[in-house]
């Protein structure tokens, strides 16, 4: 189900909301627990049983970890957990992939034997709520957070429908007082109806739009783009990866607020961004946030030398690659954003940050194209596709046709393309921080609400990007 459907807006959420708020406040908990199942059943019926055993183990596993004072019993119990977690999380997005590459390997080999096929369906939100669990359990071990002894209140803070398909990830130490004593206000609801409609908004009018843009430039065929409609194209994914990925982001902070709960962004305005450190620590927030806390700093960060600091940095950047997705350009990316990243903190990071006008510049050219090595699979379309970008084997148009195609592009998408400069621009927020109770304020929410459903109900619903990893 997603939250930009009409069963979701207009019967799911207010039915769970009723019940939610007409119950005592003690059976809230199993209700959004209970809700939490129900919607997930919705989208992933055949794979409800995976997030029910993640549960039940992590939520019993802990508890012994907590019990037990032997600290070699306590690291093995831990290791056999994250162990468990992670073998499901590879069966399903992983082993497939696998197999393809050691068959390939067979096969060049002239091995008379090969390896049979798995085609197994990516269940929603497992690279999520994987990683929450795995959160969980390692903050147990560390004594960083008591183990939860109620199971609806930790089946609640791991199945919470807002961000159980595509995050944020929260960690349990965020949730743990408000999942056994919140507030719930009138201005809270409100609050959570205008950030659900920004990010509604969000995806349906501009994230939408940019990805009907980038899906025609792959139907033209990579090979008979020109370079101005490589840019256009890469440009356009790049705005709809991250109205797509923020609106989901806010729609779940404002679905939270009105069941009672904060949660932190997931954002803060990546593409005003001077150089890709500081947009990596801007971008999917609690994803690097747990790459930081769990892998960089148990590995020893910036500790011990700038060869052990260079091996953290890349099996950072690696795995976030590869947490991506189970294939070639995912790796490639993660490599790429390392080289990148390791060249910025050793030679020019500074230089950069003191130049606006070179930092600018810059980032306008690394992101669009860190986002299509991101976005194109096939490694064979990806070299055609960059090396359009940059004119390298550019296809022979006339100034005419030319002309035509960017004013036809310029027609269909212009004022969208307009849109999205401004609003990863920091003036649109800061104007509805200090107007977002007033009048005009509630009638543009209340104009994009329904200019949002008018897309739903008569154009092509696309699920979110974040969906697929």
């Amino acid at each position: 189900m997603l939250f930009c459907s009409m069963e979701f807006i207009f019967i799911f959420l207010p039915i769970v909301l009723i019940i939610y708020y007409m119950a005592p406040a003690k059976y809230r908990n199993i209700i959004l627990f209970l809700a939490s199942l129900v919607f997930y059943i919705y989208g992933e019926r055949q794979y409800v049983y995976i997030l029910l055993i993640g549960l039940v183990v992590n939520y019993v596993t802990a508890l012994g970890i907590e019990k037990l004072r032997n600290k070699r019993k306590r690291k093995w119990l831990l290791a056999g957990t994250l162990l468990f977690d992670f073998s499901i999380l590879f069966v399903f997005k992983y082993l497939g992939f696998a197999i393809q590459n050691m068959n390939r390997l067979l096969q060049e080999g002239n091995a008379a034997w090969s390896i049979r096929a798995v085609e197994l369906l990516l269940p929603l939100g497992i690279s999520f709520y994987t990683f929450q669990l795995a959160s969980y359990v390692i903050d147990v071990y560390w004594e960083k957070v008591s183990a939860e002894k109620n199971f609806i209140r930790f089946g609640t803070y791991l199945c919470m429908f807002p961000q159980l398909i595509a995050g944020p990830i929260v960690k349990y130490s965020d949730m743990s007082t408000q999942l056994k004593q919140r507030e719930y206000r009138l201005e809270d609801m409100e609050e959570g109806a205008k950030l659900f409609t920004l990010g509604l908004a969000s995806k349906m009018l501009l994230a939408n739009e940019m990805g009907a843009f980038w899906n025609k430039v792959q139907v033209i065929g990579f090979e008979s783009i020109s370079t101005p409609m490589a840019w256009l194209g890469a440009i356009s994914y790049t705005f709809q990866i991250y109205f797509d990925f923020n609106g989901y982001s806010l729609m779940a902070m404002g679905l939270c607020r009105m069941l009672g709960f904060t949660i932190k962004p997931n954002f803060d305005k990546p593409y005003l961004s001077k150089s890709l450190t500081e947009f990596w620590r801007r971008w999917h927030i609690s994803l690097g946030t747990w790459f930081k806390e769990y892998i960089y700093i148990p590995l020893g960060g910036n500790r011990g030398g700038k060869g052990k600091w260079v091996r953290n940095l890349f099996f950072v950047w690696l795995l976030t690659g590869i947490w991506h997705g189970a294939d070639w350009n995912f790796l490639l990316w993660g490599c790429f954003l390392f080289l990148v990243l390791l060249l910025e903190k050793t030679i020019y990071l500074k230089p950069l940050e003191k130049s606006k006008v070179l930092a600018r510049i810059y980032m306008a050219i690394l992101i669009p194209v860190s986002w299509m090595i991101f976005a194109i699979t096939d490694l064979r379309e990806l070299g055609i596709y960059l090396g359009r970008m940059f004119g390298i084997g550019e296809v022979t148009l006339s100034g005419n046709i030319l002309n035509t195609e960017i004013i036809t592009a310029f027609k269909s998408c212009g004022i969208q393309w307009i849109l999205c400069i401004l609003f990863i621009l920091p003036f649109p927020a800061k104007w509805y921080e200090k107007h977002k109770n007033s009048k005009i304020c509630i009638i543009v929410l209340l104009c994009l609400f329904w200019a949002s459903v008018y897309q739903i109900m008569y154009t092509k619903l696309n699920p979110f990007l974040y969906f697929r990893f």
